[in-house]
């Protein structure tokens, strides 16, 4: 994944840039909910992590599994989801480096609210939860960015609600490629998903979904390559789906 200065831009699932983390600080570069402790106690977080890497398509943890870890990501791309008992998916959001998943359950000690699958290939750091409060007692500087995180959940979460009451199918579709085109300024956005993501991550039926992008087509506001979408007029998609100019 990559983004040029000129012409399209590649998006496998997200925003459009090139989202590994530097490589001149240690392995919790970038990461605000350790950002505040000292040299070494982050290397004792770093020493008592375990690696993981995960291949795309691999599920990390299913809705309803005991919530005994914290996943730091720090390379590729997770969708968070529900299943109806219908088998249907919710995307609620996709993650990605720096971020952390599965703060909510070390929290709480309850179960996964969620199911998280690796929509590209993943490296992360897990920290047992054990751990995890250790150092929250040890450090009570970590809460706060645990907050930040769990306030960013509910905002989200609260904006998709909104959307599902106030914004028709095709303004939702419209919505979610404008976050997936995410701040680049290039002419052309390039945003590589299949069609069964993009239902999922809209909240609609894959026949439904592709009709609002067949219209959009029609209004000369992006093309379809294949299982590639290429935005040409961002600023369109955003007036569909009511957001403000950017």
């Amino acid at each position: 994944m990559f983004v040029r200065a000129e012409g399209p831009v590649r998006v496998g699932e997200g925003r459009a840039v090139d989202h590994r983390p530097p490589d001149n600080g240690d392995a919790l570069t970038g990461v605000d909910m350790f950002a505040g402790l000292e040299p070494d106690v982050r290397q004792r977080v770093i020493a008592t992590a375990v690696p993981r890497t995960y291949r795309k398509g691999q599920i990390l943890f299913v809705e309803h599994d005991p919530g005994e870890s914290l996943i730091i990501l720090k390379r590729g791309a997770v969708a968070v989801f529900r299943t109806a008992p219908t088998g249907e998916r919710a995307v609620l959001t996709v993650v990605r480096p720096p971020d952390v998943l599965g703060e909510v359950s070390l929290l709480d000690a309850s179960t996964r609210s969620a199911s998280a699958e690796a929509i590209e290939d993943c490296q992360a750091l897990t920290l047992s939860r054990a751990a995890f409060m250790e150092l929250v007692h040890s450090n009570p500087r970590i809460l706060d960015a645990v907050m930040r995180s769990v306030g960013g959940l509910i905002r989200r979460l609260t904006e998709q609600n909104a959307d599902h009451v106030f914004l028709d199918l095709p303004g939702r579709v419209a919505k979610t490629l404008v976050r997936l085109a995410g701040e680049s300024q290039a002419p052309m956005i390039t945003i590589e998903l299949n069609q069964s993501q993009l239902a999922e991550m809209a909240g609609g039926s894959r026949q439904s979904v592709n009709q609002a992008i067949g219209s959009f087509a029609n209004r000369g506001w992006l093309r379809t390559e294949g299982r590639r979408i290429v935005v040409t007029d961002v600023a369109a998609l955003r007036r569909r789906a009511g957001m403000n100019s950017a």
